[in-house]
């Protein structure tokens, strides 16, 4: 040390590069597991989409009308078309979220396949509800004569269809 500032007129200590903090790998592992549910629920949320607009598509292909066409097509028929389940429902009954929450998720597939045969732990899982408030909302909507129970799946799930009221 003496001698460098003999020799240089000063001393300084080398300069070392501080090594940054590494986050824990439980973190790390966590927010990759949350980046990927974020993805996978995203597709999702696209594919759920997309399958809702194939169904529109047939909706359309079956009433005979196209955007820009004027339908000539059965009253009652039209009344299968989600927009106008969701009007009927609305029309009729004073609705929680927790019964729209159920509703939303169920008419496209109503409209698309013209019947739902979900298990309580699916509906519960997209929905956020508890099972027993799932089932809760589908007896209302049941009672309410918006959708009927028409058979089972066959893994003992039940199988609803829309219930309209006469023409």
């Amino acid at each position: 040390m003496i001698a460098t500032v003999q020799r240089e007129g000063s001393y300084a200590l080398e300069v070392s590069e501080i090594s940054r903090p590494t986050p824990p790998s439980e973190l790390m592992d966590a927010i990759v597991r949350l980046e990927m549910r974020t993805e996978r629920f995203h597709t999702e949320v696209l594919e759920s989409l997309h399958r809702s607009e194939q169904a529109w598509s047939q909706i359309l292909d079956a009433l005979g009308c196209r955007p820009g066409a004027e339908p000539e097509a059965d009253k009652r028929e039209l009344r299968l078309r989600t927009e106008n389940l969701f009007a009927q429902w609305k029309d009729r009954l004073s609705i929680t979220e927790d019964v729209w929450a159920v509703a939303v998720y169920i008419l496209p597939t109503l409209a698309e396949a013209g019947q739902v045969g979900h298990s309580l732990e699916t509906l519960s899982t997209k929905t956020g509800l508890t099972r027993q408030r799932v089932h809760d909302c589908l007896r209302f909507l049941q009672k309410h004569r918006c959708i009927r129970q028409n058979g089972m799946t066959d893994s003992g799930n039940p199988i609803y269809v829309a219930e309209l009221p006469p023409a």
